[in-house]
């Protein structure tokens, strides 16, 4: 599919019907524009089947509700969706963008309790997040920018606020020619990337960083069990920046990175390595079986 997102051939889903995709409109007024009132999930389906579909339904509901926000579906009735837009369009491998927000109504401020919230449901073909990075490893800056404080916002929410500096630190990535950007967080411990977690290895052992202070990764929690079943050590913790050198290899993860080596953070440098290999064989044979 190719051209752009607002002019494509294709049905997306919207608040209970599949609307032609040039027609699936909201209006200037809608109170996520001007405040991010928005919550969404990507996800993935592979030879027909959404990879823990059941899952991103659970937690888009979950974030609208971190956001004062109802979703006023369930996620059965999410679930249905999502195989209504993948049919409809015919598509059986494809990236899934669910969406919810506080649409236009009575209200136009920051209180907004009496306006409706609108769901969207969106599939499309898309390759590899990183391109050519998925098989011969990321080029990571590290951003000016930190992961702020859990008691400052709903860290647990896919919230799409939260990734206005997630925006400018890849922009900014991407001007230096990476292909990504690490995010420390407020007191300087190794966090994220900009829509993916990260992984190292050191002695053959797994280290992550303790997702108790950014969004804890449905693909991050796959990897950690399936690492766990293979017989590894898989530690979640803080880790400190001067431990980046200490690693021997380094990966991403998330729905849309899946798992991406990475080769270089800022100075340091990391192999692909035959860890990072295993998990991303073991990654894609899971998500097909």
């Amino acid at each position: 599919m190719a051209g752009n997102y607002d002019d494509r051939d294709g049905k997306i889903w919207m608040d209970g019907v599949l609307v032609d995709w040039r027609d699936a409109k909201v209006h200037v007024l809608t109170h996520a524009l001007h405040y991010a009132s928005s919550v969404f999930e990507g996800e993935r389906c592979y030879d027909g089947k959404i990879f823990k579909g059941h899952e991103h339904s659970l937690r888009l509901i979950e974030s609208g509700r971190l956001l004062d926000m109802p979703v006023p579906y369930s996620a059965e009735e999410l679930d249905a969706a999502k195989e209504e837009v993948l049919k409809a369009n015919g598509l059986t491998n494809a990236y899934i963008r669910a969406v919810a927000w506080r649409a236009s109504g009575p209200d136009m401020g920051v209180s907004a309790s009496r306006n409706p919230v609108s769901v969207a449901i969106v599939a499309w073909e898309w390759g590899s997040y990183y391109g050519d990075a998925k098989w011969q490893g990321a080029k990571l800056d590290i951003s000016k920018w930190k992961r702020p404080d859990p008691d400052t916002i709903p860290a647990a929410a896919k919230a799409a606020g939260l990734y206005m500096i997630c925006t400018m630190s890849k922009h900014a990535a991407e001007a230096k020619g990476c292909s990504d950007a690490l995010f420390y967080d407020w007191e300087g411990y190794v966090a994220e990337a900009t829509g993916a977690n990260i992984f190292f290895v050191k002695d053959g052992e797994i280290h992550t960083p303790l997702a108790d202070r950014f969004l804890n990764g449905i693909t991050r929690q796959t990897i950690i069990q399936m690492a766990r079943d293979k017989g590894f050590t898989v530690h979640e913790r803080r880790i400190r920046p001067e431990e980046l050198s200490d690693f021997s290899e380094c990966w991403l993860t998330g729905t849309a990175a899946e798992v991406t080596p990475v080769g270089q953070i800022g100075e340091h440098h990391y192999q692909v390595g035959q860890t990072t290999r295993d998990i991303a064989e073991s990654y894609e044979a899971l998500v097909r079986a």
